[in-house]
């Protein structure tokens, strides 16, 4: 015993505890990547937003062509006689129909990709909680509080922290 606890439970909160930061660094790295691959894939272009559109540049519009709300795109397309009169056409697209840009419907919170993200911090928030629950379970005798106070405190922090995760996960399903 370390301090009025058993070396049992402090090992299974110290895991616990591990799970939940993994799953917390997974949420910010994902959302760290989501917002750099955006940055890079637009790189360069301006959106004007009130008008709806891109600018490239060279000073060039890509107006709104198409949108596929099956797949939750929408492509913006400069006038070919500008791309190909442009001096910057050479380090921007080697298409002779104009350069064409993607933009996604979803924002990051919106996106399969973060809920696929999600659902791992998910599935590592449900395994902490199972190894509180067991430890919980396994030192349920009085002479035990010590041990049953410090996991159920780290037990209700993780189940907070998973019905905020949980919330956001369902939530485009409900939509």
């Amino acid at each position: 015993m370390i301090s009025g606890l058993h070396v049992e439970v402090i090992l299974a909160a110290g895991y616990a505890v591990f799970l939940a930061g993994v799953a917390f660094l997974l949420e910010a790295l994902a959302r760290h990547s989501h917002r750099r691959a955006e940055h890079y894939r637009n790189s360069g272009f301006t959106y004007q937003r009130k008008m709806d559109l891109w600018e490239c540049p060279g000073g060039s519009q890509l107006v709104r062509v198409e949108t596929n709300y099956q797949l939750r795109v929408v492509k913006y397309q400069a006038p070919a006689h500008h791309c190909n009169a442009c001096s910057l056409k050479v380090n921007c697209t080697d298409s002779n129909d104009g350069r064409q840009l993607e933009s996604r419907l979803d924002t990051w919170v919106e996106s399969e990709l973060r809920r696929f993200h999600r659902g791992l911090s998910l599935a590592l928030l449900l395994l902490a909680a199972i190894i509180l629950v067991t430890e919980s379970v396994r030192h349920a005798e009085p002479r035990d509080m010590r041990d049953l106070a410090l996991l159920a405190a780290l037990l209700v922090t993780v189940g907070v922290a998973g019905t905020k995760l949980l919330t956001s996960f369902l939530a485009r399903e409900r939509g």
